[in-house]
């Protein structure tokens, strides 16, 4: 696998910027088989954008300080929270994770319009960042995300995060349809795509590596609870380097 973090070390990006402590991040790759070939969803990042401006990427993006407040219909799996949890800087333990795995729902829903919820009955909190997902009757739904993958921006970089990467089996979620998809301000266009085919996008290398990743695990272990490790990329010594967690 260290072909992978060759991949990543080699791409050209300009690390002259004044470096920063990464901030938490998560993304959700959505998967689909459709014809016996599984489909990713993919959206292309507004070329205003300072960073990846112009790319393919999975939906998702930084954590925000009421996520962890957020009430959940059904909680991340115990498995998926000890994986989240080893190496975790700072601390924060299973709320930290919890806070994770809600930001990958909501991002989604923002930048997407794709649900990751199950109806729920009563009044839900008024928190700013997920008034309109409630608004649809809807709890989010952890107990769906599978943890993939981890990777961390490289020093010098205009916005640094350490992303983790979930993935959601459509079949699995029967309120997480696409039937209110939609483009957003930070993904100009939303396309479905073979995972075989989706190298003909303009992706960055991480983006490349995770699905090439996903790919190799999916045949054996095609609704992902396999206790496998995680793959998890880090910039060490002035090159990516590939751990398991």
């Amino acid at each position: 696998m260290n072909d992978y973090a060759d991949r990543m070390t080699q791409q050209n990006r300009d690390r002259s910027f004044k470096n920063r402590r990464p901030r938490d991040a998560a993304t959700v790759i959505m998967l689909d088989k459709r014809d016996d070939r599984h489909h990713v969803l993919l959206g292309r990042r507004h070329d205003r954008h300072v960073f990846l401006p112009g790319k393919f990427v999975f939906p998702g993006g930084r954590v925000d300080a009421t996520d962890g407040r957020a009430p959940a219909a059904a909680e991340l799996d115990d498995t998926v929270v000890e994986k989240l949890l080893a190496d975790m800087k700072r601390n924060g333990g299973s709320y930290r994770a919890r806070a994770l795995g809600l930001a990958a729902i909501r991002e989604v829903f923002e930048e997407t319009g794709i649900a990751i919820g199950r109806p729920h009955e009563g009044r839900l909190p008024k928190i700013n960042q997920w008034n309109d997902f409630f608004g649809l009757g809807l709890a989010p739904d952890l107990s769906v995300l599978r943890f993939v993958a981890r990777a961390v921006t490289p020093p010098g970089r205009p916005r640094r995060f350490d992303t983790r990467f979930f993935v959601v089996d459509m079949t699995e979620t029967g309120h997480s349809t696409d039937e209110m998809m939609r483009p957003c301000d930070e993904l100009d266009q939303l396309v479905w795509t073979p995972i075989d085919e989706a190298s003909k996008l303009d992706m960055p290398a991480v983006t490349t590596v995770v699905l090439d990743e996903l790919a190799n695990r999916l045949p054996g272990d095609p609704h992902l609870k396999a206790p496998v490790p995680i793959p998890y990329y880090c910039w060490k010594r002035d090159r990516f380097v590939r751990y398991e967690i």
